[in-house]
């Protein structure tokens, strides 16, 4: 004997069928849209890095060109460095050896020499600061 199924029975298994698909749909859905805002914030984040490597790669540069264009001078400049980057630098006088100076020859002094980049980054203001110390000729004294 065999059982053919009525058309209620039909109607319920296609009803149940399509309630399958579409919870599968909406956690298919769901899935994407959390693969979705990871990669974002992975983009994000390199974006992050990059701005990072740059910011210290231009405060290299300007640490390694304090000092050799003059006298290092006490003090804090500021500027535009393009790119939507900012500099600012930093000097100030550590110490001085004033008995190389009373031998008659110039007084040396140890400087902390400071640079720091900063730039905008979304809603946050972002800044890399590199420091060192420089042994230089000190100011000459006046009298």
């Amino acid at each position: 004997m065999r059982h053919t199924p009525s058309a209620d029975s039909i109607a319920d298994v296609r009803g149940f069928v399509l309630l399958e698909v579409l919870v599968a749909f909406v956690i298919a859905a769901l899935a994407l849209g959390g693969l979705l805002a990871a990669a974002m914030a992975g983009a994000g984040a390199t974006a992050a890095a990059g701005a990072y490597e740059e910011a210290i790669a231009r405060a290299r540069s300007h640490l390694a060109a304090i000092g050799r264009s003059g006298p290092l001078l006490a003090g804090t400049q500021r500027g535009d460095d393009g790119g939507g980057f900012v500099w600012q630098t930093r000097i100030a006088p550590l110490a001085s050896s004033s008995a190389v100076g009373a031998g008659g020859g110039p007084a040396l002094g140890l400087y902390a020499v400071s640079v720091t980049i900063a730039w905008h980054a979304g809603r946050r203001d972002r800044a890399v600061t590199l420091g060192t110390e420089r042994v230089a000729l000190a100011p000459a004294a006046t009298p």
